[in-house]
C-alpha cells in the first residue's frame, strides 16, 4: 500500500489551534451542524467530534465525545451514532483514511458530517503571495494549504464505505483592512501555516508588503480587501437495511422523454 505524503505538521497544527483566540468559523460550523441535525428525523445519543476546539463543540453539542485530530483517531469501532469531523479534514495527511476511520466508528445507520475548507478558500491570498514571493525572492515556498474542489470530494465518501453520500458548499466573503489584518485573523482562527514543507525561517517583510499591494490592486473593495472562505460539508451514513437503495439499472417503468414531456406520444424508433 502506498503511504500518503506528509502534507501537514500535526504538532504545528496542534500548537496553532491551542493559540487560537477567535475561531469564528468554527463557531459558525457549530451553528450549521445544529441546524442540520434539527432537520434529521433521528435522535443521536452517542456523538463524537474530531476537533482541537473541544470546549466550543461541547458547548454546542453537550455530551459529545471529543477526539483530537491525528493521523490515527481514538474512535472505538461501532461506538458512535454520529461522528463530526469539524472543519479540519483539509489538514489531514490522508483524508480518505480519516473518513474510513470515522466510518468504522459508526454504528449501523450512524451519520457522518465532515467539514473542511474547499478550493476557493483564500484564493486571493494564494495569488498575491505567489506573485510577490516570485518577484521579491525569485522563488516560491509553501504558504497556503492546497485544498480540494467539491467535485473531487463526493467520491471520497463512497470510497470510505458510506451510503447516501452528499457534498454541499457554502462560501463566505470576509472583509479586512489589509493583508496583515487577514493574516492576524488566520492565526487567531488557528489556521496559520502548518505545512510540513513550510519555511523554517522568517520571511522578508518586503514579500508581504508587495503581496499586500498585489492583493489590493487585484481584489480590493474600496478601503478593504476581501477573503473567500469556502466550507464544504460531506454527509454520509453507515450502511443499514432500512436505507433507500438505488434502483437496478433498466428497472425504470417510465421513459425519461415521457417524464419530461407529458402528453407527447413517444417517437417510434422501430426499424431505425
Amino acid at each position: 500500500m502506498q503511504t500518503p505524503p506528509i502534507l501537514t505538521d500535526l504538532a504545528a497544527l496542534a500548537r496553532n489551534r491551542a493559540r487560537a483566540r477567535d475561531p469564528f468559523l468554527q463557531a459558525e460550523a457549530v451553528t450549521d451542524v445544529q441546524e442540520r441535525l434539527s432537520e434529521v428525523n433521528k435522535a443521536f445519543t452517542s456523538p463524537a467530534v474530531v476537533t482541537r476546539f473541544g470546549d466550543l463543540w461541547q458547548a454546542g453539542l453537550p455530551g459529545a465525545r471529543v477526539v483530537a485530530q491525528a493521523d490515527t483517531l481514538e474512535l472505538p469501532p461501532g461506538a458512535q451514532d454520529l461522528v463530526i469531523h469539524a472543519v479540519g479534514l483539509h489538514w489531514a495527511n490522508d483524508p480518505v483514511g480519516q473518513l474510513v476511520q470515522c466510518r468504522r466508528a459508526l454504528a449501523p445507520d450512524g451519520m457522518l458530517l465532515a467539514m473542511l475548507f474547499g478550493g476557493q478558500t483564500l484564493h486571493e491570498l494564494r495569488t498575491a503571495l505567489a506573485q510577490a514571493e516570485s518577484e521579491v525572492t525569485g522563488g516560491l515556498s509553501p504558504r497556503v494549504l492546497p485544498m480540494a474542489e467539491i467535485r473531487d470530494l463526493g467520491g471520497l465518501l463512497q470510497r470510505a464505505g458510506l451510503a447516501l453520500p452528499v457534498a454541499d458548499s457554502m462560501t463566505r466573503r470576509v472583509l479586512y483592512r489589509d493583508i496583515f489584518h487577514l493574516m492576524r485573523d488566520l492565526r487567531a482562527m488557528g489556521e496559520g501555516n502548518a505545512l510540513a514543507a513550510r519555511l523554517r525561517h522568517p520571511t522578508r517583510r518586503a514579500v508581504f508588503v508587495r503581496a499586500g499591494q498585489i492583493y489590493r490592486d487585484s481584489f480590493g473593495a474600496g478601503d478593504c480587501i476581501p477573503a473567500t472562505f469556502e466550507t464544504i460539508t460531506l454527509t454520509g451514513w453507515a450502511p443499514h437495511v432500512s436505507q433507500q437503495k438505488p434502483l437496478r439499472p433498466g428497472s425504470a417503468q417510465t421513459r425519461l422523454a415521457e417524464a419530461l414531456n407529458p402528453g407527447v406520444p413517444p417517437r417510434d424508433t422501430a426499424g431505425s
